[in-house]
């Protein structure tokens, strides 16, 4: 959150897993529409990036663009190799942002 503080554009990819098939796509403005419910973000932290979210929603302090892609999961094993669908969504989200950054 005290990164976001430095930038007035941000974007953020993470690992979901929301339920949908695996390598589904999901792009949140986060300025615009709240955060699923049923959505679950992946972190090697106590403190994931929804909560990171909307606890920066209460206090304020998004910065003025703050896009999320998230990337439906398959396993989230600790050392498995990615799955094919999730590398090619990777690289989906990769060409989508060449796209959108300024």
């Amino acid at each position: 959150m005290d990164v976001w503080r430095e930038f007035g554009f941000v974007y953020l990819v993470d690992a979901m897993a929301p339920g949908a098939p695996a390598g589904t796509v999901y792009r949140i403005d986060t300025r615009t529409e709240p955060l699923p419910k049923d959505l679950h973000a992946f972190s090697t932290h106590a403190f994931g990036v929804t909560q990171a979210v909307e606890l920066g929603r209460r206090l304020n302090t998004l910065p003025a663009t703050l896009i999320i892609f998230g990337i439906e999961g398959k396993s989230f094993e600790a050392g498995k190799d990615l799955s094919s669908e999730v590398l090619d969504s990777m690289r989906k989200v990769t060409q989508i942002l060449l796209e959108e950054l300024p």
